[in-house]
């Protein structure tokens, strides 16, 4: 098992698979760090000598990840919010930001079904 920019990445994964694990890292991103380290992505971690690891623990902080990326996520959204634009005010409220529809979905954003409670109860 490696750890990598603070998180511990399983030794059977493959190179390009592992990567996306840490936060900030997608598969074209990890496709490239794979290519600056000169390892081919389908190598599987265990597979990998401890120069090969530090290589790409090098390639990794060169680039934001993790608590710097969230910090930076975080704060463009509050600029957002802060700024009262529509796309600030999607994330004030809770709802979807990129124009999805909700009237019968969003469940994931929008949370469980609200239940009527001024329905007249039939006794």
């Amino acid at each position: 098992m490696a750890r990598i920019a603070g998180i511990n990445l399983q030794a059977d994964r493959h190179l390009g698979v592992a990567l996306t694990y840490i936060y900030g890292i997608g598969r074209a991103t990890a496709l490239d760090i794979c290519k600056a380290v000169g390892v081919t992505p389908a190598t599987q971690l265990r597979k990998l000598t401890e120069q090969q690891v530090g290589q790409v623990r090098a390639e990794v902080d060169k680039r934001e990840v993790e608590g710097d990326k969230r910090r930076i996520v975080g704060m463009n959204i509050k600029r957002l919010m802060d700024l009262g634009c529509y796309c600030g005010q999607r994330h004030r409220r809770r709802l979807p930001v990129h124009g999805q529809r909700t009237r019968t979905n969003a469940r994931t954003r929008k949370g469980p079904k609200a239940r009527r409670s001024n329905r007249k109860r039939e006794a």
